[in-house]
């Protein structure tokens, strides 16, 4: 049986790999690079407790009263009103 010429061949699928390479190679002809940030896991008990240990330090600074009076003097809170 004739195979039909204007037929299109199809490519098998590409694995997850070669996809991520491509879409690389896309984002760094456009002058990107890939860059990692780690932050935080606020999923992690030991982190929420030591942001709740940090943050209990902070409310008791000596200096918070006159800080959120100087906040208060120069902030402009007419667009908040």
């Amino acid at each position: 049986m004739p195979t039909n010429p204007k037929a299109r061949k199809t490519k098998p699928p590409k694995t997850p790999q070669e996809r991520m390479r491509a879409r690389r190679k896309r984002l760094q002809a456009q002058g990107l690079r890939p860059v990692q940030h780690w932050v935080p896991d606020l999923r992690d008990p030991r982190v929420r407790a030591d942001i709740r240990r940090e943050g209990a330090l902070l409310a008791k600074h000596p200096g918070n009263a006159a800080i959120d009076q100087w906040i208060e003097d120069i902030y402009d809170w007419s667009e908040w009103r």
